[in-house]
């Protein structure tokens, strides 16, 4: 196995774009897969992705375009995964070749469902890749940041922090400054309940609460991301760094969060199904919250956030009696 090898990026979304942008700034060559060939002629015929991040330029002569998943295993020695959770299974459904040999870098920021598996979890369960070949991108780094090239501060989570530090090198350029961590679950869970917490901060964006809830409602998330991360994963960490806090906040207040967009769409009197229609994107927060509670069963933490955004987004219960009954726990 190489590290980092041959790159490629899986996935052809808004965060997969960014991603081959920031390598692209280091490497000279990368493979790319997407699912659909049409997206890939679309992309070659005007030299950027057709769909997503379309202000992006790209020379083609540096990428090689795959939409058969195993010729692009085949052909690569490190893998960033960069689709939405819920799929991440059907992509990998489609493989007749092992994962095992290669190095598997997961920027996505949700859990696999219905397993309730962090990604780095059921890789190693289910691809059965050794942990210390499986590194995660953590942090507050917005894909529409980056494609303008905004200072992004990611991190890089590996049990190998050598590793890490390597993978770390190949992200650093003049507007990304990488640091490495061996949080993985820690970062990969912060990840997954920063988007619920954004859903609940646009909820409440929509239902007109204002600065001051807002900031009281982060402090609370922060609190109970903490206590839900510690139940499950028992170190010492720093809830306070970028990678767990940094990026709570940014999706909490960012306009270009799409899980605080599909919050306060909510809060403004759509139906979960209309604003999913609506955005066109997905909201990771939405299948997030869904697998926490269920993980919750086992480890009974106390999380009134959490629990207002299922009630709101699975029992259909209303968002403005919902935020009000939590206004009340909240100090």
């Amino acid at each position: 196995m190489k590290i980092p090898g041959k790159i490629a990026i899986f996935g052809g979304g808004t965060w997969a774009t960014a991603l081959a942008k920031i390598v692209l700034t280091r490497e000279t060559h990368i493979n790319w897969y997407m699912r659909r060939p049409d997206q890939i002629e679309d992309f070659i015929k005007v030299g950027h992705n057709p769909s997503y991040l379309s202000n992006v330029p790209f020379n083609l002569d540096r990428i090689t375009f795959y939409s058969d998943i195993n010729e692009m295993v085949k052909n690569s020695d490190t893998i960033i995964l960069a689709v939405p959770s819920p799929f991440l299974k059907s992509h990998l459904d489609k493989l007749t070749v092992s994962l095992k040999d290669k190095f598997i870098i997961s920027a996505i920021k949700g859990i696999i469902p219905p397993e309730n598996l962090v990604v780095t979890d059921y890789l190693a369960q289910y691809q059965g890749i050794p942990v210390e070949n499986i590194a995660i991108v953590g942090g507050p780094c917005h894909a529409e940041e980056i494609a303008l090239e905004r200072l992004t501060y990611p991190t890089i989570a590996c049990p190998d922090r050598s590793k890490a530090a390597v993978v770390a090198d190949v992200f650093n350029n003049r507007f990304v400054k990488a640091s490495t961590s061996v949080d993985v679950i820690g970062i990969e869970l912060a990840a997954v309940l920063k988007n619920v917490y954004a859903i609940a901060a646009g909820v409440c964006h929509g239902l007109k609460y204002g600065d001051n809830f807002q900031a009281v409602l982060v402090s609370n998330a922060v609190s109970e991301m903490e206590r839900f991360v510690k139940a499950v994963s028992p170190i010492n960490r720093n809830i306070n760094e970028s990678a767990y806090m940094g990026d709570l906040l940014v999706t909490c207040y960012s306009s270009f969060s799409r899980n605080r967009t599909f919050g306060s769409m909510i809060g403004k009197g759509y139906s979960v199904k209309a604003a999913q229609i609506e955005m066109e994107m997905i909201a990771e927060g939405y299948y997030g919250v869904k697998c926490i509670m269920e993980m919750n069963e086992s480890y009974n933490v106390d999380m009134p956030i959490a629990d207002t955004v299922y009630n709101i987004l699975y029992e259909k219960a209303p968002a403005r009696a919902e935020i009000k009954r939590l206004r009340e726990i909240l100090k």
